[in-house]
């Protein structure tokens, strides 16, 4: 079987965690003050890269850049799967 066959595990990492939901929550805020559709930025930065996407607001593009765009995507994904998993099948 080759590497491509087999699937990967990433540890959880606690506080990387705890900082990108801190970082992600000032940077929604951040780009809510300036009129700017958070989602809309936020998914442009997370798929480019590029920090132009992120408003330089209340220092917003500063923090972004402090956690890994994975570590980001990781976040966003274990809070999506908890809500899922507390609210009732339907």
């Amino acid at each position: 079987m080759s590497d491509m066959d087999q699937t990967r595990r990433l540890s959880a990492r606690g506080d990387v965690a705890n900082e990108a939901d801190a970082i992600l929550q000032a940077v929604y805020q951040a780009l809510k003050d300036r009129g700017y559709n958070p989602i809309s930025q936020l998914a442009g930065y997370l798929l480019s890269g590029d920090p132009a996407f992120i408003t330089s607001h209340q220092e917003a593009r500063s923090l972004i850049r402090r956690v890994e765009r994975d570590e980001l995507v990781e976040e966003l994904l274990r809070q999506f799967v908890e809500r899922l998993e507390s609210q009732p099948l339907r």
